[in-house]
């Protein structure tokens, strides 16, 4: 790291005293929370009456009895408070009150699956607050306000708002009280303080500055420079994830010593002594953070990534332990939720590993003549990736095998790349010209970024599914256990065969070396809680989708595990977002020939951003009507339905539903009948207009609901059902119902939830399933 002088450095000899004081403060707000509050109280008062003996003995344990101390007061006296708040009551009992609150946090757009996006990419925000009451008896509480996009988009850290809603009980082991769903504006609106409004203006600017890019990279440079990730592609975002890049979409550490190193270099080159230097950086470290916001995940983010960068800036190494247990100390005291917050254990990692890894892996590289600045470059996404890969294992459910050369490649650029977005964030309320060519210095190196996540998500087998949770994290750190110390014995090929067997050992899912399966018709795509299927037609990478998810980056992964490249035609049954709300993952890098929708245009919403993405992309609208026959080599489709007009009055859920476009589809098969979400209604109509129904598999409707009708199954007389549906989903789909009578009918029932992407083909004259695990099941 940079050091006041780059001679010959001696080892550095840590002071670890007051480790064992934060480490007992941390845990004592992980089994207050995880378990129950009397344990966080039980351990403060041990650790007071562990370390006032070792003091009585003449040691030196000081910092034992002052971690007791808060274990056993501030930090079991919140989670008590959070536990017996009466809001949980209420909560419980899901019932509509009224709260006054102060925001506390910038509001998150909600990503989420179903009945939610927007043209913005969300319809909701989550906005984390605090409850005020003039009652001096009634605690302090967090509250998650789940709430329309457009009415709360705006407010801002520290303002003062009155919302009305409906309360739900909050996620177990944590401090959030509970959550409230708001349907309408907050009322009451304060003003926020004044460096949280021109932080706002900043950000704001940063985005108008960005616009001189295309698209991706538009929305990657504000995720970038300040963790805004509103305009962020959700291809892009799913990319990020698999290459293991995920961390630079957020604000953290890095972020922050980016700036301090940036700010050093200057000072240092201006003469400035190390303590003017240190002061400098500094002063950009705490406006970083208010431009951010100051926010608990930024401030935590600040604190970790200035004790290393400011102690080795300082050349007093011996110090950054000792700064580093405090600021962990106080952090969980004064806000024990941080003990139970990923962010929280990565920035605690991550700056450890830059502390204590970091500094011995550039030493390393430089006495074997590596330059300085690359051994640096090298050294710190490694050792960050390698500190932190057990808790990101144990977060996401996989583990990412390419993310240390996914990162190496694109550390050179980040750095360039965030000081200059926040160069041009500084200068857009001065010189918007000037910001946007700042952000056009920015946009290789963003687009670099991009290039590199997309190269390192599209490898085979980029990412292997791993247990997520805790023991997931545990087995995790066990492996990288056994990898370190066999290196350091210099049992390389111990170590490379140990990984293997277990990578091949624990129960993963991969990618089967055989998918797609030669001479497929039709793919269930595992897109969640949603339908995305799509129909090969005669010539190599040319398809026909129907309907695209809930998001983009499923279907979008699905459809380039099979090489589809060439879209003639995406048909979108009805317009809820579980089957409109991935078209940008279809269109993105695809030639599409257009995009085919029935009569329905509810909900208003969905159909504007239908028809924004289609213009935006350059593809025209078709409109399908009963009784039209679209051709390709290989593949007929007959349109069924839906033979209803819109109306005037906006339509219900099941109304839309009913509304779905009902598809039959001559394979290579045999027939497939795509159904949507038609419920009781529509059914009961197909049935009565005498089209031909019969089809050897059939797109169960509604992702398997309750409301499906044995008598429209029969008259179908399909071998195979194909149940597109996301696991543990709220809605009980599929129904055991639906399910019994498929069974009794002697269909063979495929579920993307178990099967992942499912496969039908042609065996021995009829459909047979394969599913993306490997397994064919014959009818």
């Amino acid at each position: 790291m940079i050091t006041a002088s780059d001679s010959q450095r001696v080892p550095v000899r840590h002071d670890w005293r007051l480790l064992p004081g934060a480490l007992l403060v941390w845990a004592a707000g992980l089994l207050g929370l995880l378990v129950h509050w009397s344990l966080a109280l039980a351990l403060g008062a041990v650790a007071v009456l562990v370390g006032g003996w070792l003091v009585r003995t003449g040691r030196r344990a000081w910092a034992l009895v002052v971690a007791g101390v808060l274990a056993g007061w501030p930090v079991a006296t919140a989670v008590h408070d959070a536990a017996t708040h009466p809001l949980r009551e209420l909560a419980a009992r899901q019932v509509a009150h009224r709260l006054d609150l102060v925001v506390a946090e910038r509001p998150r757009p909600v990503r989420s699956a179903g009945f939610g996006a927007t043209p913005t990419g969300a319809r909701s925000v989550v906005v984390p607050a605090d409850t005020v009451s003039d009652d001096p008896g009634l605690a302090r509480a967090r509250v998650l306000v789940l709430a329309p996009v457009r009415e709360w988009q705006q407010v801002l850290p520290g303002q003062r708002v009155t919302a009305r809603g409906v309360l739900a009980p909050a996620e177990s082991g944590g401090l959030t009280v509970a959550v409230l769903r708001v349907r309408g504006p907050p009322s009451a609106v304060g003003a926020a303080p004044v460096w949280q409004r021109v932080a706002g203006d900043l950000r704001v600017g940063l985005r108008e500055a960005a616009g001189v890019l295309d698209p991706e990279p538009a929305g990657l440079l504000p995720a970038l420079v300040v963790g805004d990730t509103d305009g962020l592609s959700a291809v892009v975002d799913d990319e990020f994830r698999v290459a293991g890049m995920t961390h630079l979409l957020a604000v953290s550490g890095s972020n922050l010593a980016i700036i301090c190193v940036a700010v050093l270099f200057l000072l240092r080159a201006l003469g400035c002594g190390p303590k003017a230097a240190a002061a400098g950086a500094l002063a950009a470290l705490v406006g970083f953070v208010v431009l951010v916001g100051p926010e608990p995940s930024v401030l935590r983010a600040g604190v970790m990534g200035a004790v290393g960068l400011l102690a080795l800036a300082l050349g007093r190494e011996r110090s950054a332990i000792p700064a580093l247990a405090a600021t962990i100390l106080l952090l969980v005291a004064l806000d024990p939720g941080l003990a139970v917050a990923p962010g929280f254990a990565l920035s605690v990692l991550a700056t450890a590993a830059l502390v204590l890894l970091a500094p011995r892996w550039v030493e390393a590289m430089r006495a074997r003549r590596v330059p300085r600045v690359v051994a640096e470059a090298l050294a710190v996404p490694a050792a960050a990736h390698l500190a932190t890969a057990p808790v990101v294992a144990g977060l996401s459910g996989q583990v990412s095998l390419v993310a240390v050369a996914a990162n190496l490649v694109a550390a050179p650029v980040v750095a360039p790349a965030t000081v200059l977005g926040v160069l041009a964030t500084v200068a857009a309320p001065v010189s918007p010209w000037a910001a946007g060519w700042l952000a056009r210095a920015a946009g290789p190196e963003v687009d670099w970024l991009i290039a590199v996540a997309r190269w390192a998500a599209d490898v085979p087998g980029a990412a292997v599914d791993w247990p997520g949770g805790w023991w997931g994290g545990a087995l995790a750190l066990v492996v990288l256990g056994v990898l370190v110390f066999a290196l350091r014995r210099r049992g390389s090929a111990v170590a490379v065969g140990f990984v293997a067997v277990v990578l091949v050992a624990v129960p993963v899912r991969v990618l089967a070396p055989g998918w797609p399966p030669a001479g497929w018709a039709v793919v269930a795509c595992d897109v969640g809680q949603g339908d995305a299927l799509v129909l090969a037609t005669a010539g190599q990478g040319r398809a026909v989708v129907v309907d695209a998810g809930p998001e983009a980056a499923p279907v979008d992964g699905c459809l380039d595990r099979l090489g589809v490249d060439r879209v003639p035609l995406v048909v979108l049954s009805h317009l809820h977002a579980d089957h409109v709300g991935g078209l940008a993952g279809v269109l993105a890098g695809r030639a599409v020939g257009g995009i085919a929708v029935g009569a329905g245009r509810a909900p208003a919403w969905a159909w504007d951003q239908v028809r924004a993405e289609a213009r935006a992309a350059g593809v025209p609208l078709v409109r399908l009507a009963p009784g039209q026959v679209l051709r390709w080599p290989g593949l007929d489709i007959e349109v069924l339905a839906p033979r209803r007009q819109e109306t005037g009055r906006s339509p219900d859920g099941t109304e839309i539903n009913n509304r779905s476009v009902v598809l039959r589809a001559a394979t290579r098969a045999g027939r497939v009948l795509l159904t949507g979400d038609v419920e009781l209604g529509a059914q009961a109509g197909l049935l009565t207009s005498g089209a031909d129904l019969r089809a050897e598999v059939v797109k169960v409707p509604h992702h398997g609901s309750a409301y499906t009708s044995p008598e429209f199954l029969d008259a179908v007389g399909a071998r195979v059902a194909l149940v597109s549906v996301g696991a543990d989903n709220r809605y009980g789909h599929p129904s055991p119902r639906t399910l019994g009578v498929l069974t009794r009918s002697r269909v063979l029932v495929a579920r993307t939830d178990q099967g992942g992407d499912t496969a039908v083909v042609s065996e021995g004259g009829g459909p047979a399933v394969v599913v993306r695990g490997g397994a064919r099941s014959p009818p």
